[in-house]
């Protein structure tokens, strides 16, 4: 028999990330601080619109690209946020999650033998989506005494006349980076010279906690180069859901579109419904949501540093993610030690990428009680070590 699968599929690793998310539900009595899931329920005014929707019997395909209504308002709130304007009708295409996003800009601009520039640590979907759509990812390890954050200099170094696409993933998961208005000023200057796209993933953009989010199409010549991914999943706690969109240049979002229309047909149409409420009338509940997030993350810093482990302070996003190298442990040893030990689950550094190794990534999406709790048992692991 003919192997049935493809060598491409079969090679790529599963994710970190889940492999110690199922591991944990199997333990009695664990905490897991590994997955990036607000534990705040959807806000009721954003459920109740879903909902209604159900009630007034809205359970038919919406257009491709999405709901009309729920295209103006992604429009709009762009230009509320960013100050960057969309045309509702050709530059913005409803995904099922970010995730979807992600695979089906890359599919749309990708030729074989396209090199991609992947900042990392970063999100696990980026380098399977670009050897899926054919492309060579291209690692460009980010340092910790730059706060993780992308440089020009890293950029020339790794370009070549194959680049295409760079991603920019910030705010950042894992490692909570973010980039200021001149660290992308910076790059958008090479990004210009050197005729390259950019892939932005914002979904994290709602949760920065020193001052707003500045999105790099913000910037002079780049909203004609990249295409920003958002979603609700993080910012409204909307996980399940499962909605994202994307916002860029007509001539990729009409390839995408037409991706899109083969593989999905179109988003979920109770979420697109719901998501229009979150747009127009969400604004107070993520204030709520990132104060609550904010509160924890400086708990978590002080706590961390207390007990001896070095990290760096995150300024955006959920996660925080601190160095474990002093204990000369692998990342894999020492999240599966804890979790055997202690009962307490965190996702190895090396999962978000080969140089994540020596961290490890606690997220803060969850209730102050059991943050209190995870940290006195990693105080205890620690101590013992």
């Amino acid at each position: 028999m003919k192997n049935p699968l493809a060598d491409k599929i079969v090679d790529i690793k599963p994710s970190g990330i889940r492999k110690f998310f199922d591991v944990v539900k199997t333990i009695d009595g664990a905490i897991s601080l590994g997955v990036g899931e607000p534990d705040f329920d959807t806000p009721w005014h954003i459920r109740d619109e879903g909902i209604y929707s159900l009630e007034k019997g809205r359970t038919f395909y919406t257009s491709n690209s999405g709901l009309q209504e729920l295209k103006n308002e992604i429009c709009t709130y762009t230009k509320r946020k960013q100050g960057v304007e969309y045309d509702p009708n050709s530059q913005v295409l409803v995904t099922v999650g970010g995730s979807e996003a992600i695979d089906l800009a890359l599919r749309a601009m990708i030729n074989p033998g396209d090199e991609v520039l992947i900042p990392q640590p970063s999100y696990v979907s980026y380098e399977p989506c670009a050897i899926l759509a054919g492309a060579k990812p291209v690692i460009i390890e980010l340092k910790e005494e730059n706060e993780f954050r992308l440089t020009a200099e890293e950029i020339l170094e790794h370009v070549t006349d194959k680049t295409k696409i760079l991603v920019l993933p910030f705010p950042n998961n894992p490692t909570g980076a973010i980039m200021e208005r001149k660290d992308l000023e910076s790059i958008a200057k090479v990004i210009r010279e050197k005729d390259l796209f950019v892939l932005s993933d914002e979904i994290y953009s709602e949760l920065t906690y020193t001052d707003k989010h500045v999105s790099i199409t913000e910037i002079e010549g780049m909203k004609e180069r990249t295409i920003l991914i958002n979603g609700f999943s993080k910012t409204f706690a909307m996980t399940g859901w499962r909605l994202g969109y994307a916002v860029g240049p007509k001539e990729i979002i009409t390839q995408m579109t037409k991706i899109h229309q083969y593989a999905i047909m179109c988003a979920p149409t109770t979420s697109q419904y719901a998501a229009v409420e979150a747009l127009k009338n969400g604004d107070d509940d993520v204030a709520m949501m990132r104060d609550e997030y904010n509160h924890r993350r400086r708990y978590l810093v002080n706590e961390l540093r207390d007990m001896g482990l070095p990290c760096f302070e995150p300024f955006g996003a959920f996660y925080i993610f601190p160095s474990i190298k002093k204990f000369g442990m692998s990342s894999d040893e020492f999240a599966t030690k804890l979790l055997e030990e202690e009962k307490l689950a965190v996702v190895p550094g090396n999962a978000f990428g080969d140089c994540g190794e020596g961290f490890i990534r606690i997220s803060y999406a969850y209730s102050l009680d059991d943050l209190k709790k995870a940290m006195g048992r990693l105080r205890k692991f620690i101590e013992k070590l």
